[in-house]
């Protein structure tokens, strides 16, 4: 049994197959041909923090795989009431074939999945976002139509980071080191990325630019987030100011390589950390990046069950 709690819990070979995976399913979607793998299996989706494009892709992905899913919150559960993570997990478990969780620390969704009898999703948390991260890739290699060679579209591209040190920097991080490209990264002072929490291996993957415009020269791809995550909101004000010069702007977009593609995991502040210039522009694929978290979240789902077809 595996779990999927961040980027490093599979190899490179394991990505390989899922984003090609991703693309026969996503054709077959397309065309309208029926895809249920996962008949009589069920998700459980267990929420935290609000979401609206990590329910709907997990939702519909699961429901046209030919399986069921249950919706679970907080504040209609016992996990709004102090009943212990490892209890939930052990309960919920039995009852489910597959665990999906958005929450705030990493160390929940590690308690949960220590104690599941079925594979757990990171969904989401303060640290990772490798569902995203796998959409995005996935992307990248779409555009440039290459899903038959996935890796080695990737191999030796350069992803410029403009913004925080969150938990989309670190699982860029984690790809780049397993996956062997390089990220340009620029953050304002006192929000910078820690290496540590990824965990890398080598810090060969990544380099830091002050200047954010430094850190798009060159790149096949920049992207962001916004300036204040879920749980941070307090410190929005604050953020704003120190962000100000981190807004991903044509100028910006001018210096990367002119095919440089533009993606950002949404939801998007336009006028703060993007443009609306860029955002609705022409080297943009957001929606396409969007759209993509159900397609490699079936094949993801998909593997975990069933491993390769």
């Amino acid at each position: 049994m595996k779990h999927y709690l961040q980027f490093t819990d599979l190899t490179a070979d394991e990505y390989a197959y899922l984003f090609s995976r991703a693309a026969l399913i996503k054709h077959k979607f397309k065309s309208y041909e029926k895809h249920h793998p996962l008949v009589d299996r069920t998700l459980a989706m267990i929420f935290e923090k609000a979401s609206t494009r990590t329910r709907v892709s997990f939702e519909a992905g699961m429901y046209q795989l030919g399986g069921s899913v249950v919706h679970l919150t907080t504040g209609d559960s016992q996990l709004g009431r102090s009943e212990p993570i490892e209890d939930s997990a052990k309960v919920i478990s039995r009852m489910v074939d597959l665990v999906m969780i958005r929450t705030y620390g990493q160390d929940k969704i590690n308690s949960f999945a220590t104690n599941s009898r079925v594979p757990v999703i990171n969904g989401l948390t303060n640290e990772f976002h490798p569902c995203q991260i796998l959409a995005d890739l996935f992307t990248f290699i779409e555009q440039r139509g290459q899903v038959n060679h996935p890796l080695q579209c990737l191999q030796g591209k350069v992803v410029a980071w403009v913004g925080d040190g969150n938990n989309m920097a670190n699982t860029w991080l984690q790809a780049a080191d397993l996956l062997g490209f390089t990220v340009h990264v620029s953050t304002p002072s006192g929000y910078e990325i820690d290496p540590a929490v990824a965990g890398l291996s080598s810090h060969n993957c990544f380099k830091v630019f002050k200047d954010p415009m430094q850190a798009c020269q060159g790149a096949d791809l920049v992207t962001t987030d916004v300036w204040t995550s879920m749980g941070y909101e307090a410190e929005n004000e604050a953020r704003k100011q120190a962000f100000a010069d981190w807004c991903v702007d044509t100028d910006m977009m001018d210096v990367a390589k002119p095919d440089a593609l533009f993606m950002h995991c949404l939801p998007a502040h336009r006028g703060e950390e993007v443009t609306a210039e860029v955002i609705d522009g022409p080297q943009s694929v957001v929606w396409d990046e969007a759209e993509n978290r159900m397609h490699v979240q079936k094949a993801l789902m998909e593997y975990l069950l069933l491993g390769r077809q």
